[in-house]
Formats: C-alpha cells, sequence, structure tokens
C-alpha cells in the first residue's frame, strides 16, 4: 500500500474534530485519538534517540519506527466493520521480533542490582524518554480497550516495546556497565 499526499491541510480538523481511517469523524481529545497521538510521539522521540545509535541498534529502531506506522494505522481504525478484511493489523510475528531482539540484547548485560535513572549516555537518555512515551501509549490503548474493541496484539506490542527501548538503553550504556542506578534515600541527610 502506498500513501500519496497532495494537500497537507486539508482544514477537516479546525473545528477540533479528525477523522478516523474508516471515515468517523472524532473529537481530537477522544481517547483513540490521544492513544495513537502517543504513539506517533514515541516514534518521533525515537526518531531522536537514532541521531545517537548506529548499526544494529541502528537498524532495530528503523524497523520499530516502521512498527509505529503500523501500529498508528491499526490504532486508528476501529476493529470490524467493513474495512476490516483489509485492515493493517499489527501481528504476533512483530512482538515475537521484539522478544527475540531483547533476548539476544540481554546475554551480554550484568544483571540489575537497583532502578535505573534516565541518563548516561546521549543514546541512552533518548531511548529512556521513547519508553516512557510508549508507556503512556500503552496505559492510554488500555482506556481505549474498555471501552472498545481493541487488537490485543497492539497492547502487548506497547509493553513490549517499552521492555525493549529499556533493554536497548542500557546496551547503549556500555551493556549497562554505565548506567545511572537509583540509590534510596541518596539525598534525605546532609
Amino acid at each position: 500500500m502506498m500513501v500519496k499526499l497532495d494537500k497537507i491541510y486539508t482544514r477537516g480538523g479546525d473545528k477540533g474534530e479528525t477523522s478516523l481511517t474508516d471515515g468517523t469523524r472524532a473529537k481530537k481529545y477522544n481517547p483513540r485519538i490521544n492513544a495513537y497521538g502517543s504513539i506517533d510521539e514515541s516514534n518521533a522521540a525515537i526518531g531522536i534517540a537514532r541521531l545517537s545509535t548506529q548499526g544494529d541498534d541502528d537498524e532495530m529502531l528503523n524497523r520499530i519506527q516502521n512498527d509505529l506506522f503500523d501500529l498508528g494505522a491499526d490504532v486508528s481504525l476501529p476493529m470490524g466493520g467493513k474495512y476490516e478484511s483489509t485492515a493493517l493489523r499489527i501481528t504476533q510475528e512483530q512482538v515475537d521480533r521484539l522478544e527475540q531482539e531483547i533476548d539476544l540484547m540481554n546475554e551480554n548485560i550484568d544483571p540489575l542490582k537497583s532502578f535505573v535513572l534516565p541518563g548516561g549516555s546521549d543514546a541512552a537518555a533518548y531511548l529512556h524518554l521513547a519508553r516512557t512515551i510508549v508507556r503512556r501509549a500503552e496505559r492510554l490503548l488500555v482506556e481505549v480497550a474498555e471501552k472498545e474493541e481493541i487488537s490485543p496484539i497492539a497492547i502487548k506490542y506497547l509493553n513490549r516495546l517499552s521492555d525493549h527501548l529499556f533493554v536497548l538503553s542500557r546496551r547503549a550504556n556500555n551493556n549497562g556497565k554505565d548506567d545511572v542506578l537509583w540509590v534510596p534515600g541518596k539525598n534525605r541527610e546532609s
């Protein structure tokens, strides 16, 4: 499927509504719109992280960015209806790929002895930011799923993606050796 955009503005959203993929109009603050807006935001944060990554890490993030567009398409089209037979839905294979990559990366990283503070290298800090945005998208999508049918694989993908970004951030911190660790109560007394 190829997308062609001749005109960037349509004026269709000037009154606070936008269209879902099936043509249904929804308020811009609709929970479904918020969910795929956060998916888009996480994609942008990953784009920033990619400014500081290379090699296999950058290739994984490139695939993930494409997956996030698939996921946005999935979430923007309500389940069922006349478009379901041609709907672009996130797949279990995309989730499985994330799990395989997590397992491979984690083989070379020491187990954690404390929680990790976002930071260390630039790449790690950006990946942590992307991870927290993905977590928000996941929370919002779970909220939508309480009222409307949502692909359970879409929620699973976001859950696994946040884990992937966490492990990748540790890998970007010299396989966890340069992680910034939380020291409980460190600053309570002078």
